[in-house]
């Protein structure tokens, strides 16, 4: 028996045998919130429905920028300033483990000193941007619909369970 020095796999030689083929799945309902998906999951699980079996996927999905607010050399300075005095603090509560000296001062200091910088460089960063960008935002990833898929061989149990879900939420007897 010879022992060959490169593993098989990957990085290595390539193994012989078939790759695993992926679990066939079903799109056994579509919702158009999460909230919903996540109610159907929820319920599946609530009636023993083996949910190790299930995944919630979003699709269309569409980058959405909300713009929060408008962003001035100042505003970037005062947040330049909170950042900086965080870090400030963690520099000061740092000297004033190791220190045996007055460790208040120390951390109020590097509080101040930290707000300084921070507020320096939040100020020089917004005005070399030369006004092309004077907003704050908030990126977010959005899916216009919501699918709940099962493993194909577990769909018939999953679509019983979710059309009972539905008769409940109507208010069907």
């Amino acid at each position: 028996m010879t022992s060959d020095p490169i593993p098989p796999g990957p990085a290595g030689v390539p193994t012989t045998g078939a790759a695993p083929l992926a679990t066939p799945t079903v799109t056994v309902a579509t919702y158009p919130e999460y909230a919903l998906a996540q109610q159907a999951v929820d319920f599946l699980s609530d009636n023993q429905f083996p949910v190790e079996k299930t995944s919630i996927v979003g699709t269309d999905l569409r980058l959405v920028e909300t713009v929060l607010g408008r962003m001035t050399t100042v505003r970037a300075a005062l947040a330049g300033a909170a950042s900086g005095a965080w870090f400030g603090l963690f520099i000061g509560l740092f000297f004033g483990i190791f220190s045996n000296s007055n460790w208040f001062g120390l951390i109020f200091l590097g509080l101040l000193i930290g707000g300084a910088w921070g507020a320096i460089f939040g100020a020089i960063a917004q005005a070399m941007t030369g006004g092309r960008r004077d907003f704050t935002s908030r990126s977010s990833l959005q899916a216009s619909q919501y699918a709940v898929v099962v493993n194909a061989d577990a769909a018939d149990n999953a679509r019983q369970l979710l059309t009972r879900l539905n008769w409940q939420n109507s208010g069907a007897s």
